[in-house]
């Protein structure tokens, strides 16, 4: 019988507040903006968290939602919302793909896949009904989120794009906005880390325009409120400004205007790459950053004060002798352009968004910043004033009005461990030890540390040790939150630790070359002022055991026999518990073996290290059972399930693995995180795995009741590999040939469009049968009218008897309108054939006509060469033309008079509403009642 095992899936993640891969937006809250006029909440920050999107509430640091697409695992690369719709985020990912979140219900409206690599920059325009997405392959692809489809793509650039912004006159607001979009006019300016800021005019699809931005990488850009302008960042602190001039773009008709011209170059006081610059919506600041901690805020001066400026500025040259009187002193552009204040945030900065709460009488404005340590700032900063201006001594003040950061970790979390029951979880890292609620994966206890390295709940799990980097071992009380003791432990690192199976006491191995054995013991400690005492635990030190080189991992056997103590020279030492006398060596590793497990009969030992190995030994005679190279990189860790011989690894190349220690084999693969995963811990009482990794996330792993045969699951990884293989040899393809020029087709090959281009050949072939056996029915039928139907496909039987063209109509419909057409790349030319019979059929029967006639032109664009050299299809074009003109001008005359019935309708309304004339009649009627009454009152 071939045996079986139980999968592990996901079962959920915490501890990522949010992640360094991607930018933070600023929302308003809906359900306070609703609920009264003058909101005290500081609003929602829209975060990335690995392959996930958080909504936390700013001011209470709690967290409102969770987006999660379950087919998606790559991480979040660039969050954008709409201008038009607050309520719709654009998010794009490191693998290419885009989707459109609805933030109310959570859910995907639109998913396109279009990038290569990682979306690096998403931009929106004013209407709403297109986004521009820029990728580290250095394309750029607008897409129409009306028809959900890719429009073009443009290849201008060489390298990564930086910037995207869509641009309209100032004038355009409201419909001419719209009707641009919908016709595909406007431009758009973008820059990219080649150094390049580029003007593409979107009504031909080219590049208009090309400046060199900057010498180095053109890291960042925004545009100004007023459209009149952009700023774009470059490395060294240097920012350029650059104006637009919309009277040269409206009438352009050469190359030799330029419409984008370069007014002046201003430096940051931190000399780093400019990340990000954001312009404030409503106000003449921007806010910019590099990858330091600071945020720095430059004001645009008012016409009145770069009046003052110039005076004063030319009074100092006239004094100098250094201007005469009749010349003109222009503004430079640090006369218009001033710093204003430098924020300084509690990590480096990933990204900031300004938080624009409807306070606009407020004197201050406030900020959002997200930073590389797993936490968001809120901060409050005072606006320019005059008289402040007077007080030159006095900056202007700034301060972090909200922080979300008790929810995570700043730092790499370095050691898990599990209470007895496996409803809570300890984390340690450098500066503080964090209790989680296993369930609910809620934050219970923050404690501040040392830097730690290893960690345990002691029996009774009221209190955790914690070993740290220098050497000391620290007690903490989580009842009460606070320290219970400091022990010196040791003179070196304390890499490991671990409470001694009968609960009695832990042994800890440090770097210092030695294992302490502690035992538990309960003082009577006097309170301070009092007589009174209350009991005390006490580690108290019992025996010590010295060796040849650093312990890197220390490990009882279940039956508390036997010891064993990795080494920095690559072997393990196995040692009786109670007589501490040698009783193996075990040899193998090539480099030192990082942490080991022993299973719960205390009959194997598995070992792991830093050449990618995993070996498996018996404690008996300390033979080597098996050794796998089990991953890519480093083995952080092993760890046995609970009665039983499988066992799991965690590794730097950011897999876990799951392994049968009898049969020596690989079980499955347990992917999700998204950097090395440093600690794992498995579950003493429930089947549950727990793991956290460099992307500071902690994810929790459950068995489920599905069962897994190993060679399915050979066979599953086999076809992914395949599959993988196949869509990129097809993409390169698809690139080579649409390599020349600067525009070409928004698709892209995936295994999604090559399932759904085989979905629809099998509907081909299937209704291309039904139709000639319908067809011989139909003969057959007027010579005998009493003929019984023939026996269709069983498939049309499930369907409930549907026409084959009805179930080809609806395959081709089920797919996404953004694949489509790369799906219909992947048909052979007979098939193609059989499309056309279907097209004419649809046509003919009036069915989803503008479907029919999208997949009509892509047909004939991709494949006129064959279909004009074909008598046949001729004939068939023919059919489908007349067929499609009926239908398309039937449809015409529905919509004209479903139009002036609407404009009838329309009419009757506004007559209701207004009177567009005044009844003369009336009107002195009406003089007459107001006289008399006057008249009657003046006699009363």
């Amino acid at each position: 019988m071939v045996k079986s095992y139980l999968r592990w899936e996901h079962a959920q993640t915490f501890g990522v507040i949010c992640s360094a891969t991607s930018n933070a937006v600023w929302c308003a809250d809906p359900t306070t903006a609703l609920s009264s006029s003058r909101s005290t909440g500081a609003g929602l920050a829209v975060v990335p968290a690995n392959e996930e999107v958080l909504t936390w509430d700013i001011k209470k640091g709690t967290l409102n939602s969770r987006w999660r697409d379950p087919k998606c695992n790559a991480e979040v690369s660039v969050i954008s919302q709409s201008k038009t719709d607050p309520d719709i985020f654009a998010v794009g990912y490191t693998d290419g793909s885009i989707r459109l979140w609805d933030s109310k219900t959570g859910t995907v409206i639109i998913s396109f896949n279009g990038h290569k690599t990682a979306v690096t920059v998403l931009a929106l325009d004013q209407s709403g009904t297109r986004l521009a997405s820029g990728s580290r392959d250095a394309h750029i692809i607008v897409w129409d989120l009306i028809s959900e489809v890719g429009l073009y793509r443009l290849k201008g650039h060489k390298d990564q794009i930086t910037g995207l912004q869509f641009l309209r006159a100032p004038e355009q607001e409201g419909e001419d906005a719209m009707r641009d979009a919908a016709d595909g006019d406007g431009w758009l300016l973008s820059t990219g880390k080649d150094t390049l800021i580029k003007l593409w005019d979107l009504s031909t699809q080219h590049c208009v325009e090309t400046h060199i931005a900057h010498h180095g990488e053109c890291w960042s850009m925004d545009l100004m409120p007023d459209l009149n302008g952009c700023i774009t960042g470059g490395n060294d602190g240097e920012m350029k400004v650059w104006s637009i001039d919309w009277e040269k773009l409206q009438n352009r008709t050469s190359g030799d205007l330029d419409c984008i011209s370069e007014q002046g170059t201003l430096y940051r006081k931190i000399r780093d790459r400019t990340q990000s610059v954001r312009f404030h919506p409503q106000g003449n600041y921007f806010a910019v950053h590099g990858t330091d901690k600071n945020v720095e805020i430059w004001r645009i001066r008012t016409g009145e004060e770069v009046q003052k400026v110039m005076k004063r500025k030319r009074k100092r040259k006239e004094s100098k002798g250094e201007l005469e009187e009749d010349a003109e002193l222009r503004p430079e552009i640090g006369d218009i352009i001033v710093s204003h204040v430098t924020v300084r945030a509690g990590g480096k900065v990933r990204s900031l968004d300004w938080a624009v709460t409807g306070k606009s009488k407020s004197s201050n404005f406030h900020l959002l910043i997200s930073s590389t340590n797993n936490s968001l700032e809120y901060y409050e900063v005072e606006k320019f004033s005059e008289k402040k201006k007077a007080d030159k001594a006095e900056q202007p003040d700034y301060n972090k009005l909200h922080s979300v950061e008790l929810s995570g970790h700043r730092t790499d979390i370095r050691a898990l461990s599990l209470s007895s029951d496996d409803r809570m979880l300890a984390s340690a890292s450098n500066g503080s030890l964090k209790v989680w609620n296993v369930r609910t994966g809620a934050c219970i206890r923050t404690f501040e540390c040392g830097y730690a390295l290893c960690c345990s709940f002691l029996p009774g799990d009221k209190i955790i040790v914690v070993g740290t980097n220098t050497g000391e071992l620290e007690l903490y009380d989580v009842a009460s939150s606070s320290i219970m003791d400091t022990v010196k432990a040791h003179e070196g690192k304390v890499w490991s630790l671990q409470v001694q199976p009968d609960g009695k006491g832990l042994v800890s191995g440090s770097a210092d070359k030695s294992a302490i054995f502690w035992n538990f013991e309960i003082v009577q400690e006097e309170i301070p002022g009092t007589k009174r005492t209350i009991p005390k635990l006490q580690l108290v030190r019992s025996r010590v055991l010295k060796v040849s080189d650093d312990i890197l991992s220390v490990r009882l056997s279940p039956d508390n026999k036997l010891l064993a103590l990795a080494l920095l020279d690559n072997t393990v030492k196995v040692f009786f518990t109670d007589s501490l006398k040698h009783l193996l060596t075990l040899y193998g590793h090539k480099l030192p073996v990082l942490n080991m497990d022993i299973s719960s009969d205390s009959k194997l030992i598995a070992t792991c290290s830093a050449d990618k190995n995993v070996k498996i030994w018996g404690l008996d005679f300390g033979d080597c059972h098996k050794s796998f190279f089990a991953h890519q990189d480093s083995i952080m860790q092993v760890a046995f399930e609970k009665n039983s011989h499988y066992f799991f690894s965690a590794s730097k190349d950011k897999v876990i693995k799951y392994w049968d220690g009898d049969k020596f084999e690989q079980i499955m693969k347990m992917e999700g995180h998204h950097g090395e995963v440093l600690a794992m811990v498995v579950g003493s009482v429930s089947n549950i795995v727990m793991s956290a990794s460099h992307d500071k996330s902690i994810r929790m792993w459950e068995q489920t009741d599905e069962p897994i045969f190993l060679e399915e699951e050979r066979e599953k990884e086999l076809e992914e590999l395949y599959e993988s293989t196949l869509a990129t040899s097809l993409d390169k393809d698809s690139d080579e040939a649409a390599n020349s020029g600067e525009v070409s087709s928004a698709g892209k090959q995936t295994t999604e469009t090559l399932m759904a281009g085989e979905r629809i050949m099998e509907a081909l072939e299937l209704g291309i049968e039904d139709l000639a056996l319908m067809k011989e029915y139909r003969i057959a039928k007027e010579s005998q009218p009493n003929l019984a139907p023939p026996p269709r496909n069983a498939l049309y039987a499930a369907l409930g008897g549907v026409s084959a063209e009805k179930h080809v109509l609806d395959t081709v419909q089920r797919i996404k309108a953004a694949s489509l057409e790369d799906a219909l790349l992947v048909l052979p030319f007979d098939k193609v054939v059989a499309l056309m019979t279907f097209i004419d059929i649809w046509a003919k029967n009036e069915w989803n006509i503008p479907l029919t006639s999208r997949i009509l032109f892509f047909i004939l664009k991709t494949h006129h060469k064959q279909i004009i050299a074909s008598r046949t299809m001729r004939q068939m074009l023919d059919d489908v033309r007349n067929h499609l003109r009926a239908a398309l001008e039937h449809q015409k005359d529905e919509m004209g008079f479903n139009l002036a019935a609407l404009r009838f309708v329309k009419m009757g309304v506004e007559e209701r509403k207004t009177r567009n004339f005044v009844d003369e009649e009336e009107y002195k009627e009406m003089a007459e009642r107001g006289r008399k009454k006057r008249a009657f009152a003046t006699v009363a």
